[in-house]
């Protein structure tokens, strides 16, 4: 449980580090509203087709009777509503990040070097980056996709469906945002997809603490615009603890090196004054001459 807090202490302390930084957080809110605006029209349309889709899917049920016709297609429609909107808080993280790559990118380089220690770099071109970033949620959204289907499915069964379902949903939700955001710090410290998820299970209360908190927040739209910046910054400091970065190198010890160099001079000038290197005798043993 002391992970669960620790994760939620990450989000914080993510959306205060770019609080007082301006201009970080200005730069990382362009991304999100665009993306916003692409996703409002989406869930307009799936809100007002939502019943036609519904009835589309179901002609076997015209023919039953009221009140169980209504009850069987409201429940599909909100639970098509309900899916809709677990894929949108998904998949606006994924999109989100794409759009504004370059300036995420640059906001989590910026919190590791404002936090001390070597600042990782992936050594890739951007449009390999790129490459891999969209290659990597479109996987992370089949996961989820999967996972949604068998949460709706589960919605169908009486008490189970309405209590401990929606509380999995949140779970699974925040823990691949985690994923998600962390993925901006840990793919510049060279780690690949399924390490990325092996190191969050080994993690498992501290992922879901920093995930889910903000899983919920992200069901507000523009609420989830104005956070996500701060999220970014979070992840990265997360990700610092699940894979911290060596130290910067220390600067040479000039003053060492330059009294040991003293020192030998000191030597050498002290057998030049008798006209050459100073030979040690050994009791017992002839005079050794110096080399010529």
């Amino acid at each position: 449980m002391n992970d669960l807090g620790k994760g939620f202490g990450y989000l914080m302390k993510g959306q205060r580090w770019v609080g007082g930084r301006g201009r970080w957080l200005g730069l990382g809110l362009l991304p999100g509203l665009l993306t916003l605006v692409l996703y409002l029209g989406a869930l307009v349309g799936l809100v007002f087709g939502a019943d036609d889709f519904v009835a589309w899917t179901t002609p076997f049920a015209d023919g039953w009777s009221s009140p169980w016709l209504g009850i069987f297609r409201g429940t599909l429609t909100a639970l098509t509503l309900g899916l809709g909107l677990f894929l949108a808080v998904i998949t606006f993280t994924a999109v989100t990040l794409l759009v504004g790559q370059p300036f995420y990118e640059s906001l989590s380089e910026e919190v590791d070097r404002s936090e001390g220690g070597e600042v990782p770099q992936s050594g890739n071109s951007f449009w390999r980056d790129l490459w891999i970033s969209a290659r990597d949620s479109v996987r992370i959204v089949l996961r989820v996709a999967v996972y949604g289907i068998i949460l709706f499915a589960l919605g169908f069964v009486p008490v189970l469906g309405q209590t401990v379902v929606p509380v999995l949903g949140f779970c699974v939700t925040g823990y691949f945002l985690a994923e998600e955001l962390t993925a901006v710090a840990l793919q510049r410290r060279g780690m690949l997809l399924k390490d990325r998820l092996r190191l969050l299970r080994g993690r498992r209360m501290l992922t879901l603490g920093f995930g889910v908190p903000l899983a919920l927040a992200f069901l507000v739209p523009f609420v989830a615009v104005f956070l996500m910046p701060g999220a970014v910054a979070g992840a990265t400091l997360m990700a610092r603890e699940l894979a911290p970065v060596p130290p910067a190198p220390a600067p040479e010890n000039t003053d060492h090196t330059d009294h040991a160099d003293n020192a030998d001079n000191t030597d050498h000038a002290a057998g030049a004054g008798y006209g050459g290197p100073v030979s040690y005798q050994h009791p017992g043993r002839a005079p050794q001459q110096p080399p010529r």
